[in-house]
């Protein structure tokens, strides 16, 4: 089977899953106990009007076959419905706090993947050097512990004791008032609020990748293809990089696949500890709130973004490594 027949047949496959995935999010739903909707009413968060149009948009009033046929219709086309607790449409709000996520979540795993990468080569080469024992040691240790732990430690020493940065928000409040008149206010603006969060998810993740990266090229530094490498003279940068790591890198690019088809989770423990307005925390007061069309959408967003990952992976383990055969 061929690259193009390949990708049509994932193709079908991921629309399929999707399909799956969307009927088991409305099973789980309507299983669940009480009406987070009543209460909201109560409490006074929704308008009579607003109350009629989610029924109308989730089919609320209407029977159970009904209301799955809408729920997926509304799934495929974005249309998410109010969420209970701020009214206001779902899809607007996920878009709002996505850039949020995608700076931090995004800028994190790419830095955490580069730094672990690359020493976990090294730390391969080294193999029982004092570089090797110690970037173990070390990836062990930041990986095990808890990220809100990091991140409450770097507030105390950075915000709280040095108030080198802020600790809480995305961007300075006085922007809601007085808006930065250009590009360096912006970067300025941001780097000091993104900075801390940045740090601990960086400093958190970046242990697994060393970790992995070191294990592949312990096996792929034993094959016969870098010694004939060494005896042709090539430099060492070439030999680790060009030959070693790059047959080394399938448990790599699955793990980075999944990595950035989660990056849409967000960060919900390191936003929570940084009040950081990103899709993390927006899941977590979802959740915290019983918040139905806000959970709902999110997983299906979540879903989607792990099932692409997923297929442009398999399409990646083709072009780096041409023995496998597409089937």
């Amino acid at each position: 089977m061929g690259l193009r027949s390949y990708i049509i047949k994932r193709i079908i496959k991921s629309l399929a899953l999707v399909i799956v995935v969307l009927s088991i999010n409305f099973i789980i739903f309507e299983l669940m106990p009480g009406d987070p909707m009543q209460f909201f009413i109560q409490a006074g968060k929704m308008k009579p009007e607003m109350i009629e149009d989610v029924k109308r948009t989730f089919g609320l009033d209407q029977p159970l076959q009904v209301r799955y046929f809408k729920y997926m219709e509304n799934m495929l086309t974005w249309n998410f419905g109010y969420s209970f607790y701020t009214t206001s449409p779902v899809s607007q709000e996920i878009l709002g706090r996505l850039p949020n996520t995608l700076l931090l979540v995004g800028l994190s795993t790419v830095l955490a993947m580069t730094i672990g990468i690359i020493m976990g080569v090294f730390a391969a080469y080294k193999r029982g050097g004092i570089f090797d024992s110690a970037s173990v040691i070390t990836s062990l240790t930041t990986f095990s512990l808890p990220s809100f732990w990091i991140g409450m430690v770097f507030l105390l020493v950075f915000h709280v004791y040095l108030k080198w940065f802020p600790g809480a928000g995305a961007f300075p409040r006085e922007w809601a008032v007085y808006p930065p008149q250009n590009i360096l206010q912006v970067i300025a603006g941001r780097a000091q609020y993104l900075f801390l969060p940045l740090l601990t998810l960086t400093i958190f993740s970046y242990g697994g990748y060393l970790l992995i990266t070191r294990a592949t090229m312990l096996e792929a530094l034993t094959e016969d293809y870098i010694i004939t490498a060494k005896a042709k003279g090539l430099s060492e940068r070439t030999i680790l990089f060009k030959h070693a790591l790059k047959n080394a890198s399938l448990p790599l690019i699955t793990d980075m696949a999944l990595a950035f088809g989660s990056i849409l989770t967000g960060a919900i423990i390191t936003e929570q500890v940084f009040t950081y307005p990103g899709l993390g925390q927006y899941l977590w007061r979802g959740i915290t709130f019983k918040d139905y069309p806000v959970i709902q959408a999110m997983f299906y967003v979540i879903a989607l973004s792990v099932i692409i990952a997923n297929f442009v992976a398999d399409v990646a383990y083709g072009i780096v490594d041409p023995r496998i055969k597409y089937g």
